[in-house]
């Protein structure tokens, strides 16, 4: 299981996303935390969704319809869960 914190900009937000072998979730968490702790469900995305790709310090992405910044820090995890979660 991956765990991925992301900034939302607009809102000043921060998302926390988990991914295991049947399911990506997408959980809110609070700003004070960076994404650490996570508060509530957001959204549940199918395991075969791609996230990335992922490049540059901040990677753009676009999860549940929003606008989303990921460190680089985190951008092998995306990739991993990308190769991963490939139908075969």
């Amino acid at each position: 299981m991956w765990n991925m914190r992301l900034a939302t900009i607009f809102w000043n937000g921060y998302r926390c996303v988990a991914i295991t072998r049947d399911a990506i979730y997408v959980l809110e968490s609070s700003r004070l935390s960076g994404g650490a702790e996570p508060r509530r469900l957001l959204g549940t995305l199918p395991r075969h969704t791609r996230l990335g790709p992922a490049s540059g310090r901040w990677a753009q992405l676009t999860i549940l319809g929003e606008r989303c910044w990921v460190h680089k820090r985190f951008h092998d995890q995306i990739a991993a869960a990308d190769r991963e979660g490939a139908p075969p």
